[in-house]
């Protein structure tokens, strides 16, 4: 039966850092186009309510011991409403916000595709099928249908006795608990498909990434928000260590090289991702003390698609193009 495991202390952590820089630059953002742009605005303010009560329902889920996706529980209806509020923000987010904020600054451009990154990084988390959180059970070759047991030279147990000719075959059904079962999908299908939502989780990600480096300072707190969330994401979804040590060390490398000034604000923003980052590039290594129902390999698996590819989930997704004239081409 498909479970979503507690979330992760230093997972949750993460996400709560990042969404609260997120949720400040929503308000600021609404705030400043109110004039210029009213619909924009009241768009943003919607988006912004919309992560405030998510944020309430992540905490809750963090104290859940187990939510059990796929029968009636007491959880039922808090992974419900975490589904629910994900899809309308990123409903809202991709309808009416991202066609509009090419024309403002890249600060909230940036920011409205990490949005979007994230709302579905809580769909992989909660909702992916097939789950990050569980280990793949091999399927094993069936009988043919010849009535003909496979060989098997490493097996202990010989082979059925022939009667004339014919092998002796089970004339009774299977024990039971043997017989095949279909796994049960999570009830919020009726909210938002059950399928698999790394790929475009993982191309997102990657454009935001891109985008932040091109277009923000290093020690931007946006930007740190971006990275802080992406190298979560590449640890605890992909389950690729290397891959979220290199970003977290890259973006700290980057801060440290940033001449661009902040005020006291922006600056403790920064300083909180920063420690996160920090503790993201020990994390996984022998002796870093920071656990995690993720442990990492260093590598990828086969089965996990690699960020930013594209394989007819994300054929749509732009790519980053170098800036021209103070706007990107």
């Amino acid at each position: 039966m498909a479970q979503f495991q507690k979330l992760d202390a230093f997972v949750f952590h993460s996400l709560m850092a990042s969404s609260e820089v997120d949720q400040k630059f929503l308000g600021r953002f609404a705030r400043d186009t109110n004039n210029a742009n009213p619909f924009l605005s009241a768009m943003l303010y919607k988006v912004l309510g919309l992560s405030v009560l998510l944020s309430k329902k992540l905490i809750r889920a963090r104290r859940l011991r187990r939510l059990d996706t796929t029968r009636d529980t007491k959880s039922l209806q808090l992974y419900h409403h975490i589904i629910w509020l994900s899809r309308e923000g990123l409903t809202i987010l991709e309808e009416y916000i991202l066609p509009m904020v090419d024309n403002y600054t890249f600060e909230l451009r940036v920011l409205a595709h990490k949005l979007r990154a994230s709302f579905y990084h809580i769909f992989v988390l909660f909702h992916n099928q097939p789950s990050v959180h569980q280990t793949a059970i091999p399927s094993f070759p069936s009988t043919p249908a010849t009535g003909k047991a496979p060989a098997n030279r490493e097996s202990l147990r010989d082979s059925p006795p022939l009667v004339n000719g014919i092998s002796i075959k089970n004339p009774g059904p299977l024990p039971p608990g043997l017989t095949p079962v279909s796994v049960p999908k999570p009830s919020a299908t009726f909210l938002l498909p059950a399928r698999n939502y790394i790929p475009n989780a993982s191309a997102y990600f990657s454009y935001a990434s891109e985008l932040a480096d091109l277009h923000l300072a290093g020690s931007h707190p946006v930007r740190l928000s971006v990275k802080t969330e992406y190298a979560a994401y590449l640890y605890d979804c992909l389950h690729d260590g290397e891959a979220s040590r290199k970003l977290a060390q890259a973006a700290i490398r980057d801060v440290y090289n940033a001449q661009e000034g902040m005020d006291d604000e922006m600056f403790e923003d920064a300083a909180e991702m920063v420690g996160i980052l920090g503790k993201m590039m020990r994390r996984g290594l022998k002796g870093s003390g920071l656990s995690s129902t993720s442990r990492s390999t260093g590598t990828t698996p086969q089965s996990t698609p690699r960020p930013g590819i594209s394989n007819g989930f994300n054929d749509g997704v732009p790519k980053v193009a170098p800036m021209s004239n103070g706007k990107a081409s």
